[in-house]
Parts: structure tokens; sequence; C-alpha cells
């Protein structure tokens, strides 16, 4: 049995690196300029991922650190389709849009809270401009289970989306009320048995652990309810408190939130819980079934993170389309306005919406390598990467080892000449260990109010 009172010293803040640099780093030294001749110069045989942001909500869920616009007003939504459009018409002067797409991600705010006819105008739109969808291409969207129809899945499903994740996180009436998202089970399961219906070829749910009134056994109370609908993957998220930055999370009383060891408590359940029930974990905090490419990418340590979470879809460049979407390229991220305003005042004057970014230095490229590698798949080859980047691992990473040595003593890490590997427990802490590689920790660590914490 773990000693989760001894692990909760590994309870500090630290970054989930959806990035490397994190998004911390982005700023606008990296200017307009620079970015498009990015665009314009980026490698035309690699393929694309595109990520569309559909910000509206018409309330607010008080754990949500996602950008959002809190609207009920149908002007609202056929203003933001038409500047959609015209960003899609801009970002074709810059970019080769007869590359393959891979992969595409609707994500929110609400995306289905655009009506079926609105959903298909977007989706006509972009079609429109990128006709070469790839035959297997992963196309996704995040759907909240109070806000669809069949009308909405039938547009999706005909416009060839394939994949759906279904925001439940808890089951339990007390934690929805604390959290100002009430949301029934049987609502949950007729949005999901409407996706099967429409064929979607993976149903996923996401839970989140850590919030207000959550308690081990009515986590797992969750846990069981989730198992009934038999989804493809669980993606199962650690709550990020972060109060500062999100103002509606103040609406949560702190004192109701789970201490760091039950948190721990209610991970090592899930994945025991989840692993007895057919399920295998997948990176920091997903599941799937041992037939999902997902555990099939694990197996050949070809899992990839980007911002959309967990993929198999790696060497692509990334396209953040939308208010305040990010992009990836092979040596930068890039950022839109997340304000509106200035969204739009881009878009009129005929600029795409780029506000900040960060380009990687080589240094950068090799930590993200290992951070990535690690986050993904849990351990890192050290022979595969000193072939790719001509560097001693041992003696580029001195002082990391060095601050790692205290996962190996704890069991938690294993470090041989050949390879990091973190034990089944390291995993929980995956985020701690990934910390020492990341050459910005010691210009934040400081400031308490930069992340949230890991454990």
């Amino acid at each position: 049995m773990l000693d989760f009172a001894k692990f909760v010293k590994y309870s500090k803040p630290g970054p989930r690196y959806t990035s490397y640099p994190t998004a911390l780093e982005f700023s606008s030294e990296y200017s307009y300029d620079e970015y498009i001749k990015k665009l314009e110069t980026q490698n035309s045989s690699r393929p694309l991922s595109l990520y569309f942001h559909l910000p509206f909500c018409r309330n607010a869920c008080y754990f949500c650190g996602c950008n959002v616009v809190f609207t009920s007003k149908e002007d609202k939504m056929l203003r933001y389709i038409e500047y959609l459009k015209k960003e899609l018409a801009i970002l074709s002067k810059h970019l080769d849009m007869k590359r393959q797409v891979i992969q595409m991600h609707f994500g929110g705010g609400t995306p289905t809270f655009f009506s079926a006819n609105q959903l298909k105008t977007i989706i006509d739109e972009i079609k429109s401009y990128f006709p070469n969808f790839a035959k297997d291409a992963e196309i996704s969207c995040e759907i909240d289970p109070r806000h669809i129809n069949e009308d909405q899945m039938k547009v999706m499903s005909e416009a060839g989306f394939n994949r759906v994740s279904f925001g439940i996180q808890d089951f339990n009436e007390k934690v929805q009320i604390a959290v100002h998202r009430v949301q029934p089970y049987e609502v949950t399961k007729k949005a999901m048995d409407l996706a099967r219906k429409y064929n979607m070829h993976s149903v996923n749910t996401d839970l989140i652990y850590g919030l207000p009134f959550q308690t081990l056994e009515t986590f797992k109370e969750t846990l069981q309810l989730a198992l009934t609908l038999n989804p493809d993957r669980f993606a199962v998220f650690n709550y990020a408190h972060v109060p500062w930055m999100k103002k509606t999370m103040r609406k949560i009383d702190e004192t109701t939130l789970p201490t760091p060891d039950v948190k721990l408590e209610i991970m090592q359940y899930t994945i025991d819980f989840l692993t007895k029930n057919g399920y295998e974990m997948v990176g920091m905090d997903h599941f799937a079934k041992p037939e999902d490419e997902l555990f099939k990418a694990i197996e050949k340590g070809e899992l990839h993170r980007n911002f959309q979470g967990y993929t198999t879809k790696g060497g692509a460049d990334l396209i953040g389309i939308g208010l305040t979407s990010i992009g990836e390229g092979v040596d930068s991220y890039n950022q839109n306005f997340k304000d509106m305003k200035l969204y739009e005042e881009a878009i009129d004057a005929g600029k795409l919406p780029f506000e900040r970014g960060v380009v990687l230095t080589q240094d950068d490229l090799i930590r993200q390598y290992v951070i990535m590698e690690l986050m993904s798949n849990f351990k890192l080859d050290i022979k595969r990467f000193e072939k790719t980047y001509d560097v001693k691992f041992k003696e580029y990473f001195a002082d990391a080892l060095q601050e790692l040595q205290v996962f190996v003593d704890e069991d938690l890490l294993t470090i041989s000449e050949d390879k990091i590997e973190c034990s089944q427990t390291g995993t929980l802490l995956i985020r701690n260990i990934c910390m020492p590689f990341d050459a910005y920790m010691k210009k934040h660590a400081a400031n308490k109010k930069t992340f949230s914490k890991t454990v």
C-alpha cells in the first residue's frame, strides 16, 4: 500500500507540460512578421493538425480553466462564424492548404452550443479551404452532454467526425452543485448512446478528481457509474485550482477541496479500478482499452502529447484557429488573441489574429524531447536521444540527474545507461519527475501563483 502521507511532500506548483517551453514563456518578442515567415516556409510534406476554438458557453462551470465566452445570444455566435471564415481566408494566403490534414479537433467552450446548421456551416467552410483530409484522419469534438442533440451528432457524423469526448467530471450531486454543473447520469448516457448510434469510432469520457466535497468513497461511485457507460477511453484529470487566473474558481470554497493525500488515494484507486476493468494507463491521465491505438502507441513508445492531450498523430504542424487558439510548428509556438475585440480588429485589418509566441532554441528542443517522452511514455530511451541530438545525455543533464536521485531512492524511477523509466507509482508524480529537465523552473520557483499543484 502506498504511503500517501509521505508523497504529500511532492505536492508543489508545476506545469502540466502540454508544451515545452510552457505558455508562460510566450511573448510578443516573437513578432507577427516572424510568425508569418514560419508559416510560409513550413515543410509542405509535413501533415497538418487543425484546432478550432469555439469559445461559447451559456453558464460557468467553476472548475473550468478554458478560455470561454459566456452568452446566450445567437448574433454573437453568428458573428464569430463570420470571423472564422475571414481568418481562414487570410490563413490561405500564408499556408499551403493542400497539405494533408491528419487531425482536427473542435474545443471550447462548448462546441455543440452551436446549432446543427451552424456547425455544418463551419465544417463546410473548413473543408472548402482544406480539401485534403486523410482517410484515417482523427476528427474529434469535445461535447457537453447537456448540450447535444441528434441533428448535431448527425452533422458531425456525416462530416467524418469519429471521436467525441464527453465531460462528466463527477456524478455526485453535491459535487455537481458545488461546481455549478448539474448533469444527471441519464443525460450523459443519452448523449453517449447518440454518439454510438452515429458510429463515432471512439467515445471518451472526462472525469476530474480534486473537486469540492469529493472523497474516495464518492469517487468510487462515480467510477462505477462511468464504467457502465463503457467508454473507449477515460481521461481522469487532476483539478487545477488557479483562482488567481480564473475568476470563476473563486466561487469554490477552498476548505471543501480534498487534501493532497486524499487526491493521491483517489488517483491510485482509479488506476487499480480501471486496470481491473480492462483499461490500461496511457500517459499521465488517460486510460484506454488494450485494442485502442493510444495503448498500441505507448507499447511501441510512439505516443505524442500536444495541446489536445495524448495522440498517435505525431509529426504534424498544429494550426490553431479562432480566439485564443495555440499552434505549434517544428520549432515554435504561437497563440491568437484572447480578447474578442483584439481578435476581430486584427482580422478586420487583414491580419491573422496572432498575439504572442516563442521560437525554440536548440536547448529548448533537446529538453522538449526528454520531457515529452517522459510525459507520454513514462520512459526515455537514452541511446535514441543521443543519436537524435548528438549529445551525451548524462553530461548534458548532470544537474537534472542529481535532482532525480530522490525519486530513484524512493523506487519511483530507475536510471540505467540506456534508459530512464518510471515505476507504476512514479507515474503519479510524472510532472515532478519532468521538472528537473525544465530550464525555466528556477525562474518561476519563487512565484507560488504560477502553476497548479502537481498533487
